[in-house]
């Protein structure tokens, strides 16, 4: 069964940095792709970035994130990472990785996605 795990959430001032790690098991398909999303409180769904795991390009779709925002699977394994700089308080909300295995695909609604992790919580304070 597969599963995906988020941590590495928490409180940090505006400024600080925070690295989020999604951990997947239960899987050996690692050709599709996985993506970050963030939900604020009574905000919607937004996608934060999509990362090809075959070709590991990234694309990120959020404006205010990009140059600050980061993805990497450095040893190219069930790991995916989301390292966040220069963290701002409209950061704040509860980040989730989703992962899109044969079959699946990934768009910013993320409506084709297979499987989500249970999200982790960050809060940027001012």
């Amino acid at each position: 069964q597969v599963h995906l795990a988020e941590s590495g959430g928490g409180s940090v001032q505006a400024g600080g940095s925070l690295r989020l790690s999604c951990t997947v098991s239960g899987t050996t398909d690692f050709s599709g792709c996985v993506q970050w999303f963030r939900q604020a409180p009574g905000k919607e769904r937004e996608a934060v970035s999509t990362t090809f795991l075959r070709g590991g390009a990234t694309v990120y779709y959020p404006d205010s994130v990009k140059g600050r925002f980061t993805v990497s699977r450095p040893d190219a394994d069930n790991m995916v990472y989301l390292q966040m700089d220069n963290l701002k308080p409209e950061d704040t909300a509860t980040y989730y990785c989703a992962l899109a295995v044969r079959g699946g695909y990934c768009t910013r609604d993320g409506a084709g996605l297979n499987f989500w992790g249970q999200g982790t919580l960050v809060t940027v304070s001012s």
